[in-house]
């Protein structure tokens, strides 16, 4: 299973693509869209679009998954994100792809086993689960990356609960 972890924003979208195949995650190409400051909000949500078309294009992953947005004090920054993650979700879903959504305090659950982890700590444990010599940066490809380890866990235990429930 291909998984496409994303961490959504309008300067700088970060993503991950990762495979899953039993309990072995690796990585398959990670890096981030920029969009330039003082640029059309217009141009900038095209850019990260058509950007995110080629890059699901050409990697075919089986799933998105999507860091929330939470926000708690500028208005003007959660409007534009908003809208690029709107652009991102639009993206995924033209594709036909589902989509899974979690939250931070998720993602830090499933990568580090705390749901109040540091920043740091999440980054160095997906470094480790990817077996990668550095920690990808801007964090926003970190962050992508954590949440496409996420959505690898949470979709395998969720595919053994509905196992059971069919049972």
């Amino acid at each position: 299973m291909r998984i496409l972890g994303i961490d959504p924003g309008i300067a700088i979208v970060g993503f991950g693509f990762i495979d899953k195949q039993g309990n072995k995650v690796t990585p398959v190409q990670y890096g981030c869209i920029q969009t330039e400051a003082h640029t059309p909000e217009e141009e900038r949500l095209m850019h990260v679009y058509e950007a995110m078309v080629q890059l699901i294009d050409k990697y075919k992953p089986d799933a998105v998954a999507f860091e929330k947005l939470f926000f708690n004090r500028n208005v003007t920054t959660a409007m534009s994100v908003s809208q690029a993650r709107g652009v991102l979700v639009l993206a995924a879903a033209h594709k036909g792809l589902p989509i899974a959504e979690y939250t931070p305090m998720q993602v830090k659950q499933a990568i580090v086993g705390y749901g109040k982890a540091e920043k740091r700590q999440v980054q160095e444990m997906t470094r480790m689960f990817l077996k990668l010599q550095a920690i990808p940066k801007p964090d926003d490809v970190a962050d992508a990356l954590s949440v496409a380890i996420c959505h690898a866990h949470s979709y395998t235990l969720n595919s053994k609960i509905n196992e059971v429930l069919r049972s």
